[in-house]
């Protein structure tokens, strides 16, 4: 008892696997409950017993077992992850329950086994059971079928799969045990109720006694079919209906039934089996053996053979030849019987498989049927049915009409024999009216032959046609045909029988109920004759219908054909003698007009017709003789009539008649004559053609016309011919082209075309143009053998009619027209939706197939490469001579077959060339060669060549273009070329099903059979194989849908079973919509526009014209108000949507107001949805995410992802960017940007456009994405896209400007190389806007940076591109200066120097005029720059040198005002940057700067002067004076600059070169980097002008970076070049210094400009900033050391300023980089830590701020460089400690929330870091104990001490602060002087021992002027400039704060050096005022200079600015200065004034 308590307390999961069976048993019994009580199907409870349940049912303990069982019964019922168990599960019940001797246990495993069925895992189980039945133990074999024969009887045939089950039944029937044989034949039983007969075959070798037995049973059951009782999980709602079924006692449909057992085919239930290995070795030679015997016996070796009901598929070409030789050339007949005989064997047993040989092989069995042997005529016809059945009629239809015409009237009826049994085997849809004409109208001859037994076949033929497409589809062919035929035929079709009786008689009408509708109209036609179709009419309607309600379509628009057909037959059969029409005529005429008809008094003549007129006019429709009234109009004189009058009022009254009453073929063959003659008639040519229109109308144009030319051109008349040709193509216009028969009239049209007669030819070639417009290029083809002159002609005529579109028909004919609508719409949709077929088969072919010897095939296969090459030269020769060839091409497919294989690679290359031939010389007839020659050329596209996998996929596209999808996926053929396992033929083959697979409406259902191969393609080795097998997945699921994709992924192992299924998940998200169907009503109404472009877009295109002409008809027939208003016809491309909504309206165009009303609710619902589409587009375009981009561009740095860089666009390239947008864009834009028609991306580009500025923000978000996708664009030839393309970007960059935003390198990399691409494009317009870009660019982008971009682009081998990239680099000098020549100018410029030698004169020009804009801004120096030219290229450079410097010094002073307001003003986007118009003008740049820097009087420039008399004038424009203030400054001083020899200062008059600020801007920061440096300090010293007004600072706002770069730059420059050069005044380097560093001040002080500083700048900043503090050289130059002090200040200032996250993660950066670095000082990075101490101090006041991650990630970067271990290793352990620190310091001040800041590390379980965060958070609580601990040990007397001495230090400092700062200095000082006073011991030695001596001075004289105040003493003058506290600066000695008084005492003490400061004078008015710190630009005197200068400068100043004037006037006084230079005071003074009194006039102007 003690074992079961343990077991007992178990839980019920480990009793069920405990070693105790008991506890077992009880395990099991417990579960049951559970698994009873738990009611969710999903609880997790289940997942627990996934595993256990195979040791339910396999338990080794009988009793247990048994509860197992139940209890597993009861899981795998309710469980939902039961189905995962079931492959283990039925295997334990297969081997461990079967084999058990009680009943209830093998009972138990069956109905687990039919539970696993019900829960959807049929295969599973039955793939387990068929195992089974290999088990050598009897009793298991036995269970194994019982469950199969019991599964079948409850789930049916479709559930369980019979093929694998018949396959091993008649294994069982061998079984040496009784009870296996016994429950076999229980299973032949059941199987039989299910299939039926299909079950024969596969038994018929068993046992003859079994077999007779089972025959006995089979009799015994019931003859209705079994029905399924037992139902899937899936399958509810058919229990539902069945349990209905069974309580309402019905059953069920017989029709239903039927199908059922006629779904399984006996052929596949058969095993194939390979014959070819065992034919006979000697067979080839046998069949060619002399004596018949040895034929016979190869034969009948073959014959046994092919006896085998499925062959396995194989190369028969060899076979099928030899066969086909004995049947066509054979003496002997019995041979040809047998070799039929084999013929039909291969046909049946290989099915479909044959279709590839029958092309070959009918045509001789055709010829053959001469024999009048009955056994040899019954093979062949055995054959010949068998061979149709492998194939398509369309595909025999060329070689049947082609033995129609035979003389041997056996071959003729045999053919239609062989037609009226194919037709029983078609269906409505398999014969078109394509198809059906061209035979019916054969079998019409045939009717009329002379031998009877033709005439009975022909009639059979169309009897079966009739009864199989229903009698209105094949009246129209008949209507030449009398009555007696026509019953005749009509008697044949209801002796037809059809396969299957039921569906024959129904189908024999084949039409639906709906259809009856519309017959009735049909036969209430008031005509006599009418009533023939009636009957059979009524008949169609009332017959129930058989087919889909698609085919009843058709049928029904021929109702509308059938009235028309009846209407035309009576009027042409009925030809009335002249008495009767005498007779007729005057029942309606008045006597006298007939008597006085044939006056000779020409004005009887005239009032008699004036009388017809009238009566004509008066006269019921339905009572009008028309024959008979034109009858009489005809009699003499009739149309010979010679008074004009009387001709006119005859040819109005038979247009009249035409129009009025019913009119037919037969009169208008009365009159036509006459009117053709009278055409040319100047006066009654008018009313003849309005004659001829009216009959047209009346009969038909196309009848019509070909009467009126054949007519016309019987007479000699040149002039009727001419008119007739103008009538002609005029009414095409008007009636449209269908029906036409260009045949009818073309060999007229030729004959015109060579007349004597100009006006012939004319209107000939008129009319060809016409033709053009609905033919399109075939027409060409009939002309090609014209002369050239006239080619050249009707070329011209045809260019004119290039692009337009033909004008929607104004006319139709009367009758039936709607009808007539409706049918051609049919029609067209039969014949693949476009006229383009018909127009093809118009074209004249030639029969090639005699040329094709027997000579050239072997020539073909020759051994020798070279024989086999001359005999495809020859074929292509042949076929090129030809043009346009028939079908019949002989053996020329088998032997072109074989050269796709040939060894010579050239050959094959050849042989592809020759089937691209062959698909344009053969048109749509090339479908018959598909299986035979076309499947080889998919095979080429598996050579490992690309060169030839390009041109078989060229070929291959250029057949399917001609023959469509369909025969390429009918059949296994497809899916045999994808079981090859060759990855390159794979990957092409998928690809190009993934772009056709979308363009197909339907696909026929042996697409499925790729399915398998599609799913091992998705886990193929190669990565391009699975790529384009998971694009091709969608493209599968929209045909065959998800459902029927996911069960075939049944038979797949489990784990690719699980990837492919996430496959299909994902492709089923992107799966795309079937296209729509294409709308008829264009075709309809004559419309033949499709021929030309036979695609879906352009046809609906045409069809919407046409429904917009005729919106009454739209109205009448219209199904639906889906789209009521027609689209505008401003619209030139429909969007999809738009020609979804415009379908919804199309086909109920064919008239049937059934089909509309079926429509209507489609169409609404169509409509909503569009309307759904539009509201959802109404919403944001684009998704901004946070962060988004920067982390794209992570992954990318990490190659995570691809990078953006290729040469042209893989298709991986584009699902990346494809998967990133989808996160960023809304689906629908995301849609449209990547669909296959560019007009859609047009459309998203436009919407873009619109939402720019509105989501400028998400714009910027996704920029990275947008610039991709655009490149993609860029790779396109289309010219519209890439022009809008090219639109939106030049918006985007203005936006990006506007917003101040600036390009990341991550997204320049990725786009501008590609935009550098189209900057080569051919086009003019294209390459204007890219130069627009570039010029767009440089505000967004530095230009330093874009010009590596350029320089790469003068690489390529485009030589436009290399000529605009040079360009464009010309104008970036030109603009930039030399500092954009990245990397070095002299590199550069050697590089672009090279192209001056250029075999392209654009590239050499453009090299030229680069070199010339470098020799404008640095002079001779470009030859030092330039290295070494060839002696031709030096002197083309030197040539061109000298002109630009003639073309300067002859250029007038001044632009012209236009060109000075274009580029002041450049508003045309199209403009580009400095664009050159021609290669002089280089020196229009260097002659504005030649002019600035010449002028005589630079004090008051010539140019100020002209532009003060302009704005003094001018009254309207308001004048921006700032801006002189910014522009014109530091023109005053610049004589005064000396600058070095063959240096030329660059003038800053760039306000002429630029209008707007930022360009402004770019181009002073560019002059920063300059390495002139008095032109650096000009540009520090306008930017500081700049920055130094508060309210115009912010301009800088978005270059601060840029302004950094030039600076850090500059900063280089000295070091590496200027210090080092000792012919430098040194004096010039430590002015240049100072700008630096009072620029970088100001900008510092301003914290908002200081925070736009990025990482990577400030890094280099504080980087350059500390090596000049360590640089010794500074030093040593004279007043080196306040340069190093105010670099001190700087560093301080950019610490406290800049972003601090950008600060950290710089200097953790610069940090690790130093440290790294080996070469650099120790010192740099010492410093770099003193720098992040003082960060770290700050911490407290700054943490709020700090973006903890990104500071943690850096922290963590940094230790995976330099873990601890490689810390400690270094030489001091500071860095270690400083990072201890900082850690520690963030531990401090966030606690244990530092931990939740670790997201941006990736793998943060393994980072140092978080380990050592996690140290420190847990013992900081201790920190505070250790520290008071340490202050314990020292005594408390220290601590006084200690405490006594920092109070003191403190207060010092205080004061030394306040005396530092500006606003305190006074309030220090007087501080001081009291603590001195008080504590007169102090020692003051520590705070100014490191201050200057000019300091200390001051703080003296500051002391001694306090002491005399409070004495009274009298005032002495202070110091000018207040220099300030500059104690400790020095970062290595300092950790106070500082303030800039280092800086503030340097400039005084060099304004006092350079003169422009006298220290008795100082600027500030007393020392109350705070001082200001005076300009830059005042230390620009690069020479001593007297106080006027400085006066002048203010002097200026106050002029252009008023707030500036009122400034500087409160703040200097100036008096006469003692020191003034006499010499030049009068003159400037004198002029000074006259400027200020003229702008104080211009101010009160404007005011």
């Amino acid at each position: 008892m003690g074992d079961d308590s343990e077991w007992m307390k178990l839980p019920i999961d480990q009793k069920c696997e405990h070693k105790v069976w008991k506890a077992r048993l009880n395990g099991y019994e417990e579960a049951l409950k559970l698994f009873q009580r738990i009611e969710d199907e999903k609880s997790p409870e289940w997942g627990k017993y996934l595993g256990l349940i195979k040791r339910f049912v396999t338990d080794s303990n009988a009793v247990a077992q048994l509860k197992g069982l139940e209890a597993a019964l009861a899981f795998v019922e309710n469980a939902h992850v039961a189905g995962k168990t079931a492959g283990e599960v039925v295997s334990g019940v297969v081997t461990k329950v079967f084999n058990q001797p009680k009943a209830r246990a093998k009972e138990l495993g069956m109905d687990i086994c039919l539970m696993y069925m019900e829960i959807e895992k049929a295969e599973v189980v039955q793939d387990e059971l068929l195992k089974g039945l290999d088990n050598k133990n009897p009793k298991i074999v036995v269970a194994c079928i019982e469950t199969l024969r019991k599964a079948l009887s409850e789930f049916g045939s479709k559930i369980v799969t019979l093929k694998p089950v018949v396959k091993v039944l008649p294994k069982q029937f061998e079984s040496r045990e009784k009870a296996v044989r016994d429950e076999a034949k229980q299973l032949a039983i059941e199987i039989y109720k299910w299939i039926r007969d299909a079950l024969r075959l596969p038994l018929q070798n068993i046992n003859p006694v079994q077999l007779k037995e089972l025959e006995e049973e089979w009799v015994k059951l019931p003859s209705s079919p079994p029905k399924q009782t037992r139902f899937l999980r899936s399958q509810q709602d058919l229990k539902a209906k069945f349990e209905q079924q069974q309580a309402q006692g019905e059953q069920s449909d017989g029709d239903e039934e039927e199908e059922v057992a006629a779904a399984v085919d006996p052929y596949d239930l058969l095993e194939p089996v390979e014959i070819l290995s065992k034919m006979p070795k000697d067979f080839y030679d046998k069949i060619e053996a002399k004596k018949w015997q040895e034929r016979k016996e190869a034969l009948e070796a073959v014959e046994a053979l092919t006896k085998n009901p499925k062959l396995e598929n194989g190369d028969y070409g060899d076979l099928v030849r030899a066969l086909k030789k004995v049947v066509g050339k054979d003496a002997n007949v019995m041979l040809v019987s047998v070799a039929a005989k084999c013929l039909a064997g291969l046909a049946s047993g290989l099915r479909k498989k044959f279709g590839t040989y029958a092309g070959q092989v009918v045509p001789t069995i055709l010829e053959k049927f001469k024999e009048k042997k009955p056994q040899v005529v019954q093979a062949l016809q055995e054959a010949i049915d068998a061979i149709f059945l492998t194939t398509t009629l369309q595909n025999l239809s060329e070689d049947v009409l082609a033995v129609m015409d035979n003389k041997n009237p056996s071959i003729k009826q045999q053919a239609s024999l062989f037609l009226a049994r194919s037709f029983r085997h078609c269906t409505q849809a398999m014969l078109p009216k394509s198809v059906l004409k061209p035979l019916c109208a054969a079998l019409i001859k045939q009717v009329n032959d002379s031998a009877p037994e033709v005439r009975d076949a022909a009639f059979e033929a169309l009897g079966t046609a009739m009864k199989v497409v229903g009698e209105k589809a094949v009246n129209p062919f008949l209507a030449d045909l009398d009555k007696l035929k026509l019953d005749k035929i009509k008697e044949s079709a209801d002796k037809v029988e059809l396969p299957g009786s039921k569906k024959g008689a129904a189908g024999g009408a084949a039409a639906d109920k709906k259809p009856a509708a519309k017959a009735t109209p049909a036969a209430e036609a008031p005509s006599k004759s009418s009533a023939p179709p009636k009957k059979p009419q009524a008949a169609a309607a009332s017959k129930p219908s058989a087919g889909p309600p698609k085919k009843g379509k058709p049928a029904s628009a021929a109702g509308g054909k059938s009235k028309k057909t009846s209407d035309s037959k009576e009027f042409t059969e009925t030809e009335l003698s002249v008495e009767v029409c005498e007779e007729l005529a005057a029942g309606v005429l008045p006597a006298s007009c007939l008597q006085q008809m044939d006056s000779s008094n020409w004005k009887e003549r005239l009032a008699s017709m004036e009388e017809f007129q009238k009566a004509v006019e008066t006269m019921d429709k339905a009572a009008m003789p028309c024959q008979a009234l034109v009858r009489m109009l005809a009699k003499k004189p009739g149309f010979k009539e010679t008074n004009f009058q009387v001709m006119q009022l005859k040819l109005q009254v038979v247009a009249l008649v035409a129009q009025r009453g019913q009119f037919s073929k037969t009169s208008a063959s009365v009159v036509l004559e006459g009117l053709v003659d009278k055409i040319g008639d100047v006066k009654c040519g008018g009313n003849a053609k309005t004659a001829l229109t009216a009959i047209g109308e009346a009969c038909s144009l196309p009848w019509t016309a070909e009467q009126v030319v054949s007519l016309a051109f019987a007479q000699k008349n040149p002039k009727n011919q001419a008119e007739t040709l103008n009538w002609l193509a005029n009414a095409m216009k008007e009636f449209g082209f269908a029906g036409i028969n260009v045949k009818g009239f073309i060999n007229n049209v030729k004959t015109a075309l060579g007349a004597t007669n100009p006006a012939v030819r004319t209107a000939a070639i008129a009319l060809l143009g016409v033709m053009y417009l609905y033919m399109g290029q075939p027409l060409r083809m009939f002309f090609e053998d014209e002369k050239p002159a006239l080619l050249t002609q009707i070329n011209a005529e045809f260019e004119k009619m290039q692009g337009q579109s033909p004008p929607a028909p104004i006319r139709s004919v009367r009758k039936a027209a709607a009808e007539d609508e409706g049918e051609e719409g049919a029609e067209n949709e039969d014949d693949g939706g476009g006229a383009a077929p018909d127009i093809m088969d118009l074209l004249p072919r030639t029969d090639i197939s005699e040329k094709i010897t027997s000579d050239l095939v072997y020539k073909i296969g020759d051994k020798n490469w070279k024989i086999r090459k001359e005999g495809l030269d020859e074929t292509a020769a042949i076929i090129s001579e030809a043009k346009f060839i028939t079908t019949n091409i002989g053996e020329l497919p088998l032997a072109l077959k074989g050269r796709l294989g040939d060894s010579n690679k050239i050959l094959v290359q050849q042989t592809l060339t020759i089937l691209q031939q062959l698909a344009t010389a053969m048109g749509p007839g090339l479908k018959q060669h598909v299986k035979a020659l076309g499947f080889s050329i998919i095979t080429v596209l598996g050579d490992s060549k690309a060169n030839l996998r390009a041109a078989a996929m060229a070929t291959l596209q250029a057949w399917v273009e001609q023959t469509g999808m369909k025969d390429w996926l009918e059949g296994e053929d497809l899916s045999e070329e994808l079981k090859r396992e060759n990855p390159f033929l794979r990957q092409e083959v998928l690809a190009w099903l993934a772009e056709k697979l979308p363009t197909l409406r339907t696909v026929p259902g042996d697409l499925m059979l790729c399915i398998p191969q599609l799913f091992v393609c998705l886990e193929d080795r190669n990565a391009d194989v699975r790529k384009k097998a998971q694009d091709a997945l969608p493209t599968f699921m929209m045909h065959l849908g998800y459902e029927k994709m996911m069960k075939a992924t049944g038979k797949l192992k489990p784990a690719s079973k699980d990837q492919v299924v996430a496959m299909l998940e994902k492709a089923r998200a992107v799966m795309p919509a079937k296209p729509a169907a294409p709308a008829k009503a264009g075709v309809g109404k004559g419309s033949a526009e499709p021929s030309r472009a036979p695609s879906a877009s352009r046809s609906a295109a045409a069809s919407e014209d046409v429904n917009d002409s005729k919106p009454e008809a739209k109205k009448v027939r219209g199904g639906g108000g889906a789209a009521k208003k027609p689209p505008s016809p401003s619209e030139e491309a429909p969007s999809s949507k738009e020609k979804e909504s415009n379908g919804s309206k199309k086909p109920p165009v064919k008239g049937k107001a059934a089909a509309g009303s079926q429509q209507g609710p489609a169409g609404k619902k169509l409509a909503a949805k569009v309307l759904k589409d539009e509201e959802d587009k109404s919403g944001p375009i684009f998704i901004l995410i946070p962060n988004a981009k920067e982390q794209r561009m992570k992954e990318e740095k990490q190659l995570k992802i691809l990078k953006w860089n290729f040469i042209t666009p893989r298709d991986e390239y584009v699902e990346q960017l494809k998967s990133q947008m989808a996160a960023c864009f809304t689906k629908w834009l995301l849609d449209e940007l990547f669909h296959l028609d560019f007009q859609r991306h047009v459309k998203a580009i436009s919407v873009m456009i619109e939402r720019l500025n509105s989501e400028s923000d998400a714009t910027i978000g996704c920029l990275d994405l947008i610039l991709k996708w655009v490149t993609l664009r860029f790779f396109e030839t289309n010219t519209t896209i890439l022009m809008k393309v090219l639109e939106y970007l030049k918006l985007l960059f203005t936006m990006l400007n506007r917003e101040n935003y600036h390009l990341t390198e991550y997204e320049a990399n990725s786009f501008i190389p590609y935009l550098i691409l189209k900057v080569g494009e051919s086009k003019d317009v294209v390459r204007k806007d890219v130069r627009a870009i570039f010029t767009m660019l440089c505000k967004v982008y530095p230009a330093s940076k874009l010009f590596p971009f350029l320089m790469e682009g003068t690489k390529s081998k485009n030589s436009k591109q290399r000529a605009e990239c040079l360009e464009e680099l010309g104008c970036l000098i030109e603009g930039y200066g030399m500092n954009v020549c990245q990397p070095t100018p002299a590199k550069c410029l050697k590089e672009i120097a090279v192209h001056i030698g250029d075999r392209d004169t654009s590239v050499r020009n453009a090299a030229l005029n680069t070199v010339v804009a470098v020799y404008n801004v640095c002079g001779d120096q470009v030859y030092k720059l330039i290295g070494n030219l060839s002696e031709k290229d030096m002197s083309m450079l030197e040539e061109r040198i000298k002109r630009s410097a003639k073309k300067t010094a002859a250029a007038p002073a001044k632009q012209s005002a236009p060109e000075k307001t274009q580029r002041e003003h450049p508003t045309n986007p199209n403009a580009t940057f400095l664009r050159k118009p021609t290669q002089e003008d280089p020196g229009k740049l260097n002659q504005s700067r030649q002019n600035a820097q010449h002028n005589d009087h630079p004090s008051i420039p010539k140019e100020f002067q002209l532009d003060l008399d302009m704005i003094e004038q001018d009254q309207s424009n308001v004048c921006e004076l700032p801006d002189l203030v910014q522009h014109k400054l530091d023109e005053l001083l610049e004589p005064l600059v000396i600058p070095e020899p063959k240096m030329r200062s660059v003038s800053p008059h760039f306000d002429d070169l630029h209008s707007s600020t930022a360009s402004t801007i770019n181009f002073v920061i560019s002059q920063v980097a300059s390495g002139d440096i008095s032109t650096s300090i000009q540009a520090l010293a306008q930017i500081d002008e700049v920055l130094r007004q508060e309210d115009k600072a912010d301009v800088m706002s978005g270059h601060i970076d840029q302004l950094l770069i030039a600076t850090i730059m500059q900063l280089r420059l000295i070091n590496s070049t200027h210090l080092a050069d000792d012919r430098l005044d040194k004096r010039d380097l430590i002015k240049l210094y100072s700008c630096i560093m009072g620029n970088m001040l100001s900008l510092f002080s301003m914290e908002t400009l200081a925070r736009e500083a990025s990482m990577g700048v400030l890094k280099d900043l504080m980087h350059s900033l500390i090596t000049l503090i360590l640089d010794s050289r500074v030093e040593d130059v004279e007043d080196g050391e306040q340069v190093i002090r105010s670099v001190n200040l700087l560093v301080i200032r950019v610490l406290e300023h800049s972003d601090q996250n950008n600060m950290f993660s710089a200097l953790l950066v610069l940090l690790q980089d130093t440290l790294v670095s080996t070469a650099g000082s120790p010192k740099v990075s010492e410093l770099v830590m003193k720098c992040l101490w003082r960060m770290i101090r700050f911490l407290p006041e700054t943490i709020n701020s700090l973006n903890l991650d990104r500071i943690l990630l850096d922290v963590h970067n940094f230790m995976k460089v330099f873990p601890k271990e490689k810390l400690k290793q270094l030489k001091t352990d500071v860095p270690h400690r400083t990072l201890k620190t900082l850690c520690h310091t963030l531990c401090k001040l966030t606690g244990a929330k530092i931990l939740d800041h670790l997201s941006m590390i990736e793998n943060r379980n393994e980072s140092e870091l978080e380990a050592h965060l996690r140290r420190t958070v847990k013992h900081t609580g201790n920190l505070s104990g250790t520290k008071s601990d340490r202050g314990n040990e020292k005594t408390a007397h220290g601590m006084d001490e200690r405490m006594s001495k920092a109070k003191v230090s403190d207060i010092l400092s205080e004061i030394f602060k306040k005396i530092g700062s500006k606003e305190n200095t006074k309030e220090g000082l007087t501080e001081l002087y009291e603590y001195k006073q008080k504590y007169s011991d102090a020692d003051l030695e520590p705070f100014l021992r490191n201050t200057s001596q000019f300091f200390q001075s001051y703080v003296e004289r500051g002391l001694r002027v306090i002491e005399s105040e409070r004495e009274g003493k009298p005032r002495i003058q202070s110091a000018a400039v207040i220099p300030q506290h500059g104690v400790d600066s020095s970062l290595s000695s300092s950790n106070e704060e500082l303030k800039p008084a280092v800086y503030y005492e340097r400039l005084k003490i060099l304004r006092q050096r350079q003169g422009l400061e006298n220290t008795s004078r100082g600027l500030g008015g007393s020392e109350d005022e705070p001082q200001q710190r005076p300009a830059i630009s005042s230390l620009l005197s690069s020479k001593p200079s007297v106080a006027s200068s400085t006066d002048m400068l203010h002097s200026k100043l106050s002029q252009l600015k008023e707030s500036r004037e009122l400034y500087q006037q409160e703040h200097n006084p100036h008096s006469g200065s003692p020191t003034r230079s006499h010499a030049r005071s009068a003159s400037p003074a004198a002029n000074l004034d006259d400027l200020k009194k003229r702008l104080e006039r211009i101010k009160s102007n404007r005011q």
